[in-house]
Parts: C-alpha cells; structure tokens; sequence
C-alpha cells in the first residue's frame, strides 16, 4: 500500500495541503463540496479527510465520489476502541486494500485525556492497526493525546522506527519533536500553532526540517487565530502557514509550497495534469 517516491513529482509541486480534516462532520458535512471549494481558492490543492472507523467511511465516503483533491485516511480512533473488535480490523485490511483512494491508516493511537474507550481497547486496538499496517505496508497517522510517552514506546516495540509515520496535531516541545524526528517520522502542526501562549510550539515548529514538517486543520476543530472559537476549514491553512514561517524566516507562500511538498512525499500525492 505504501507508494514510491517515483510517482509523487511527476505533475508539478503542489500549492498547499491539509493533511488532516472532518469534513463528513458537522456542521461541514452540509457544504462539503463549498468547503473543497474555498480551500481551492486559499490555494490548497488537497485536503486528507479522516474517517474514523470503518463504518464512517463506509456511510460517508461516497459524498467524496466527485471531488479528486480529497484523498482518505481511515482507522479507529482510539475513542472509538471498545466499540470495535476483530471484524473491524478484518474489514479495515478489506478496505484499505480496495480504496486507492486511502493514502494512510490512521487516526489511530492512544487518548488518556478523555478515555471514552478503555486504556486497555485502545491498547489492543493500536497494536492490532500497527500489525496491519506492517503488513500492508502502509504509512500511519498518529493520534496521542496525554499518552506521548506510551504512544513511543508502543510504536518503537513495534518495529516503527523509520517507517512513514505522521504524527498528527502536534503540540509538544522541542524535545519531544526531536524524538519524533529521531525515529525518522514527520510532524503536522494544527491550529494550535497561532495561539497567543503557543510559543513553546512555535519554538519546537522551528527546530522541524521542512521536508519533515506538514499541516493541517484538523477542522471543524481547532480554527486558527483570528478565528479561534468558530468552525474550522481547510481554506485556514495559510493562517497556520503564516505563523509556521515566520518560526523558519519564510513567505507563507513558501511554507505552503514546502508542506506540502512533505504531504505529497509522505502520501504518494499526484497533481492532475489541467486540461486545455
């Protein structure tokens, strides 16, 4: 499942990508193709929507059928761990292996903070996607929440080091980007990024390579400033760009560009020859 190297640049460097939405959640979900729209014209020319189980996407993955700059990435969120078993996971290697449109397996994970699903079904669910993802080689997308230090442990046990791996909504410290970076993985920023008592995230955004570094929305949730509070979408994405570059000494228009040259990397993204 994972995609080469050879098939990501062959149509030009992309613009800008969200590597991370809902937009099958409300209230996006009532103007997706809107929502496609406008992030087209704040100059994205993908969006990664996230699926959280396999019922979800099997509900609502055909509302994408039409929109080619939407790619997917489906697992079980850890939220959703007792609520799934072993039939899930079979259905999910049936999916990811009949969906080219499915570029990684995740969000998957560990979430302390809440705990709407057990410590122990999520445990056995995050293990259980990891094996699958070894063995249909596929990239995987991290969520931990208030489980950093379990969530390493768990994925270097797991033979994970160095394998491609996006560790979604960071934010951590410079240390921990470290670690992250240490294991050969890549790192998206949110939101979260231009808060006003974010300095330790943008200290650590500017210790990140560009070409380990992504973003993404994580919308509806956490708009970015000045929008803090309202409904998140993808067409935010230069409002975190901005901030991103200036941590690095950049144009916004540059970090969008190199993002998204690491999201294209990462998920094997081919931009559409234009017709004439």
């Amino acid at each position: 499942m994972r995609h080469s190297d050879t098939e990501q640049s062959t149509d030009g460097q992309l613009r800008g990508v969200d590597t991370h939405a809902h937009l099958n959640m409300a209230p996006l979900k009532k103007d997706i193709h809107g929502a496609v729209a406008r992030a087209g014209q704040a100059g994205l020319d993908f969006i990664g929507n996230v699926f959280l189980s396999p019922q979800q996407y099997r509900s609502d993955s055909p509302a994408f059928e039409h929109l080619s700059e939407v790619f997917f990435i489906l697992g079980v969120h850890p939220h959703g761990a007792d609520a799934e078993d072993e039939s899930s996971i079979a259905e999910l290697s049936e999916i990811l292996q009949s969906d080219s449109r499915i570029r990684a397996l995740g969000e998957i994970g560990l979430d302390f903070n809440r705990e709407r699903s057990s410590r122990q079904g999520q445990r056995e669910r995050f293990r259980q996607q990891l094996e699958l993802a070894r063995e249909l080689d596929s990239p995987v997308v991290i969520h931990s929440r208030d489980a950093e230090e379990e969530t390493m442990e768990t994925l270097l046990d797991m033979g994970f080091r160095d394998r491609p791996l996006l560790w979604h909504c960071f934010g951590l410290d410079a240390a921990f980007a470290s670690r992250i970076l240490d294991c050969g993985w890549t790192i998206s920023v949110p939101g979260m990024l231009t808060f006003k008592k974010a300095d330790t995230l943008r200290h650590a955004v500017s210790t990140i390579p560009l070409e380990r570094l992504a973003l993404e929305t994580d919308c509806p949730f956490l708009a970015p400033e000045p929008y803090r509070g309202k409904t998140n979408e993808p067409a935010l994405i230069p409002y975190i760009a901005e901030v991103a570059a200036r941590t690095h000494g950049l144009e916004t228009e540059a970090m969008m560009r190199a993002t998204a040259a690491t999201a294209q990397r990462f998920f094997g993204l081919v931009k559409r020859e234009e017709s004439g």
